[in-house]
């Protein structure tokens, strides 16, 4: 079945009655990452670490494999980026407003799970000895729980000792195959108006 078009539409002539029918999705959106923000700040659950298990969590302290900066870079912006370049060449306002919603509404509902995983479970990181005894001694156990105690006082620090799984950087690869989904072509057509499904005969077909 050939592709039918609908013609361009571009920024200028569409853009604001598109952002006009789709202002709930975007205060949505404000109000997901109001949530997600709430979320880095709260601090994790202090989980059992016992003497026992210290022994398998004296990883050494190191950078970060993937760096924080690099995450939202490879998860938002280069997506964000490819999504312009085909606007340039479609001339489609509606396919990169659907493209950049889904993009960042798929991002921010990953990170709210994510985090939220975080801070409910505080399992250790693998370096959470150094992280909770800089100096690798004063090893403390409270005489009752024979709970850790730690020396660090920084409470970003001892917030990351707790924030294992599941892994931020694994978590937006996930958020990029769930934003590269997509429907059945020979099955799911799609108003590019308003992003609706509809009849194959009246509609793009994806």
């Amino acid at each position: 079945m050939p592709e039918i078009q609908l013609g361009s539409h571009i920024a200028r002539s569409r853009g604001v009655k598109l952002a006009r029918t789709h202002m709930h999705d975007w205060i949505v959106l404000v109000v997901l990452n109001v949530i997600e923000a709430v979320l880095l700040f709260i601090e994790p659950f202090h989980s059992f670490v016992g003497e026992e298990m210290m022994k398998d969590l004296k990883y050494p302290l190191k950078d970060n494999t993937v760096p924080f900066w690099a995450v939202p870079i490879i998860t938002t912006l280069i997506p964000s980026v490819t999504f312009l370049a085909f606007y340039f060449i479609r001339r489609d306002i509606y396919d990169l407003h659907h493209a950049i919603l889904g993009l960042l509404s798929t991002g921010v509902i990953t990170a709210i799970i994510t985090d939220a995983i975080k801070d409910a479970v505080g399992w250790p990181r693998p370096d959470f000895f150094w992280r909770c005894f800089p100096d690798g001694k004063g090893v403390v156990f409270h005489n009752v729980t024979g709970d850790v105690l730690c020396t660090e006082d920084k409470k970003v620090m001892l917030a990351e000792s707790r924030n294992e799984l599941p892994s931020s950087p694994s978590n937006g690869n996930s958020h990029l195959t769930l934003t590269a989904r997509r429907p059945e072509p020979e099955t799911v057509y799609m108003d590019p108006r308003r992003g609706n499904g509809m009849e194959a005969g009246n509609y793009e077909r994806l």
